[in-house]
């Protein structure tokens, strides 16, 4: 089951908000892995209970979501997939019940529309990190994802180095906040997207051509939302290219966005739908350094496993 990180003692929720596991076997694998990592695990999620292609009626994942929050014993509400169903959610969502808990929400994906509704509350602080399917419950997890998840969660500090490319020289700092590209776009016009000026934003998707993630900036752009510290590529993979796409590809794109837009963009976050990745804490303080190749990441002011123990939680 790959090598177990021998780093925590906490209470893991697993609520499915989203999609149901495509894998029955999935939960049952990554439950063990908890638990070899000293977790204890309660499961929200019912495999039987499935609906349409999500993890449960409407109702169903709503109630996983504020049992999981009223739990005294829950320190970590763990998502179990994305895919797509929090936007019909979102309005029936005790926002101010799950921040008041003290919980650390922890997803990414679909997950980030919870993620941002969560900040757009009242500044509550969020995880974009792992989830069960398919991080905890890989027959080979990544030693660097679960490694990088539970150094974030344990400290009060975290730092995460972008791969080495040519990038903007900087020193900047600004409240770190993002996710899914699609989502953000998805929630513009809507209460459940923040208003953060002058921060940091990351982003990330898959299966999005390159003119699709250009066309989504440029919508952020033309909705006042660009007005930031810098824009942090994560991994946008699994997307083809065409003939017709003639020499237009993701280099390509990046370097229109860059003439083109007034914020340093820089790239190499390992973050995304990805094997190996990070963990991020959105509405965390950020301070972003680069010499104009190596380049790093650091978060702090957040809430984690520390803090919740200190306050007897």
């Amino acid at each position: 089951m790959g090598k177990p990180v021998q780093l925590s003692s906490a209470t893991v929720a697993i609520v499915a908000a989203s999609g149901y596991a495509a894998d029955p076997l999935a939960v049952g694998r990554a439950t063990a892995r908890l638990q070899e990592q000293g977790c204890r695990v309660k499961n929200f999620y019912d495999a039987e209970s499935k609906f349409q292609r999500f993890g449960g009626t409407d109702e169903a994942r709503i109630a996983q979501l504020h049992q999981a929050a009223a739990d005294p014993e829950v320190d970590i509400v763990l998502a179990l997939r994305g895919g797509y169903g929090l936007s019909r959610l979102l309005p029936r969502i005790d926002l101010a019940a799950l921040s008041a808990s003290g919980k650390l929400f922890v997803g990414h994906s679909d997950f980030t529309a919870l993620q941002m509704a969560m900040l757009a509350h009242d500044g509550a602080i969020s995880f974009a990190g792992p989830m069960i399917c398919d991080d905890f419950s890989r027959e080979d997890p990544s030693d660097y994802t679960l490694g990088d998840f539970w150094r974030c969660v344990s400290g009060k500090t975290h730092a995460v180095a972008l791969a080495p490319a040519e990038q903007p020289e900087a020193d900047l700092s600004g409240v770190l906040w993002g996710g899914n590209l699609t989502m953000l776009t998805h929630l513009i016009g809507t209460p459940f997207l923040p208003h953060v000026r002058n921060g940091i934003l990351f982003i990330e998707d898959v299966n999005e051509h390159p003119y699709r993630v250009e066309r989504m900036l440029l919508q952020l752009l033309h909705a006042g939302l660009l007005e930031q510290k810098a824009i942090v590529f994560g991994d946008f993979s699994a997307y083809r290219l065409f003939d017709y796409d003639n020499g237009y590809d993701f280099e390509a794109m990046l370097a229109y966005l860059r003439k083109t837009l007034s914020v340093p963009i820089f790239t190499g976050l390992p973050f995304g739908h990805i094997r190996d990745k990070a963990t991020l804490v959105i509405g965390s303080h950020a301070r972003l350094q680069s010499d104009g190749r190596n380049a790093a990441l650091t978060m702090s002011g957040y809430p984690g496993l520390s803090a919740r123990r200190s306050a007897g939680a």
